[in-house]
């Protein structure tokens, strides 16, 4: 079933929770995640478009939530998504302890926080090759934070730190930028927000933008939307997470799952990043790996009511859920 076919009634649902989980650390601007859990026909979905989305650019969020709901994901080609561990924005001696102790030979690391310095990226990253040794691969993402002439000059920097960095995620926030940057630096150019926040996600490939495409089911519609998105790019993709809780991540590691190759380990071991799931058993890496699930996780009821936030936030929630609802 096409992502983009599944509209259900909100009445059909069996259950809505809103949730509200702590972050470990300050990642992407966010100290709280939050979303809704949905229930439906055939399982759990979970809607959690990030805030400064808006109603019409949080609709694939939705019919993602309900493909997982009342529709099916593809048959997956392997059982088991190698994962990068998540570096934040943190001081070098945490960076090389999460590095260290994840269990992941590949690791992405946050560089190009407003508050920070270019020397702090640079010392995180060193860290964290030392941490991974000369075999790891070290990949870095900016949230499209530098101009063109700012991503040359701090690639080629923290290629030096990494003594080769695997690719760059999104260094600019336009197309054009990125297919500038290109044509100026030796590091692989991935695109995430250039494909999941564009009217037309195949216009990466066609500009000669990326060399990567990262792929996120949420924003994109769902799984079989982002097969989809995949296949007409023609780019090597890796498949993030939107910092979900287990519920949501099982989509992306659906996707993950079904991808016809995957030369790149995924960045998909995020619900570290979490203070807390709403699930009895966590999607969390074991020996680098997660397994691909043929369902979302059904949450435990006891981590829901602990998850549950303020009337208010519940409210403000189910009041966003209803008005992306009628726009699907």
């Amino acid at each position: 079933m096409d992502a983009g076919d599944t509209k259900i009634d909100l009445a059909e649902l069996d259950a809505v929770r809103v949730y509200a989980l702590p972050m470990r650390t300050k990642f992407r601007g966010l100290c709280v995640r939050q979303g809704i859990l949905l229930s439906g026909p055939t399982g759990w979905g979970e809607f959690c478009a990030f805030e400064d989305y808006s109603d019409t650019e949080s609709v694939p969020w939705l019919a993602a939530a309900l493909e997982a709901c009342a529709g099916d994901w593809p048959e997956p080609v392997r059982d088991k998504i190698p994962v990068n561990c998540t570096v934040p924005a943190v001081t070098p001696d945490k960076a090389y302890e999460i590095a260290a102790t994840s269990g992941c030979s590949t690791a992405k690391v946050k560089v190009a926080e407003p508050e920070q310095d270019p020397g702090e990226d640079i010392e995180r990253v060193s860290a964290v090759r030392d941490a991974l040794g000369s075999c790891g691969a070290v990949r870095v993402d900016a949230n499209a934070a530098w101009d063109v002439d700012d991503a040359a000059a701090r690639i080629k920097e923290l290629d030096r730190a990494a003594h080769g960095l695997e690719y760059v995620e999104q260094p600019c926030a336009s197309v054009d930028e990125l297919a500038a940057v290109r044509r100026r630096v030796d590091v692989r150019i991935a695109a995430d927000e250039s494909i999941r926040r564009a009217e037309d996600p195949l216009r990466v490939a066609v500009a000669e933008a990326a060399d990567v495409a990262v792929l996120k089911a949420a924003p994109l519609g769902g799984v079989h939307r982002a097969l989809q998105v995949a296949e007409a790019c023609g780019l090597p993709c890796v498949v993030s997470s939107a910092v979900e809780s287990s519920v949501g991540l099982s989509a992306q590691l659906a996707l993950a799952g079904a991808l016809p190759e995957l030369p790149f380990a995924c960045g998909l071991g995020t619900v570290s990043l979490l203070d807390g799931d709403v699930v009895a058993d966590s999607l969390v890496p074991s020996g680098g790996n997660l397994l691909v699930p043929r369902q979302a996780p059904e949450p435990a009821p006891a981590r829901v009511a602990a998850a549950t936030p303020s009337a208010r936030t519940q409210r403000r929630w189910l009041d966003r859920l209803r008005r992306v609802h009628a726009l699907l």
